[in-house]
């Protein structure tokens, strides 16, 4: 199944604006809703919206506030809902495409930056991965449940238990409090299997006495 209606590497943008944001998650088939504010990136917008309504979400790893640095990977995402509040913030909700890794970064006259993906790496993105290649659910939910226990957090286990394996493994990722960095290493893993798999692995770095690496 492809993604919307792009179906290769070749259908995707030559230059992509992009915006840094430290935490914030988009995954291939995954929605991420943003609340844009700042003047550059309200900018940014309107100019996707006149063209091709693609932006990249990268993570910014320190520098700066103005120019952060950029992660070397992130992902596209298509704006598919859009609205304007009465005090001219954007409320938008960006479905993900694929993920690229930045080439170069463009030296530009926007306000916003904009970088030349690189997308061959990720072409698999652009179709959705058997789920029977995953790890089963029982070994995700079993990580969750004792993730969720020593940190004192609340979870819908209705949700947990009835949602695709894809969609729980990129919420999980979205939403739990990891690291920066450890949200980069969950981007950069190259198959939905593998971010599944250090998924797990970074729930059980919390269980006291576990040695995550080592455990099956």
């Amino acid at each position: 199944m492809s993604v919307g209606h792009y179906r290769k590497t070749s259908d995707l943008a030559d230059t992509l604006a992009v915006f840094p944001l430290p935490g914030a998650l988009l995954f291939p088939r995954w929605e991420l809703p943003l609340n844009i504010f700042e003047p550059r990136y309200l900018n940014m917008i309107d100019d996707a919206m006149a063209g091709s309504r693609l932006i990249g979400m990268v993570q910014a790893m320190g520098g700066s506030k103005a120019r952060p640095l950029l992660a070397e990977v992130g992902c596209a995402g298509r704006i598919t809902s859009y609205s304007e509040t009465e005090d001219g913030r954007y409320l938008i909700t960006l479905t993900g495409i694929a993920r690229f890794a930045i080439g170069e970064e463009m030296d530009v006259t926007t306000p916003y930056r904009q970088v030349r993906p690189e997308w061959n790496p990720y072409a698999p993105d652009l179709v959705a991965a058997n789920e029977t290649v995953l790890p089963s659910r029982d070994k995700l939910i079993g990580a969750l449940k004792t993730y969720v226990e020593i940190n004192k957090m609340q979870a819908d286990w209705s949700a947990v238990e009835d949602a695709p394996l894809e969609t729980l493994v990129n919420a999980l990722c979205s939403g739990c409090p990891f690291s920066t960095i450890e949200k980069q290493a969950l981007i950069e893993a190259p198959t939905l299997k593998a971010r599944a798999e250090t998924l797990i692995t970074l729930l059980r770095m919390d269980v006291p006495g576990n040695d995550a690496g080592t455990m099956q």
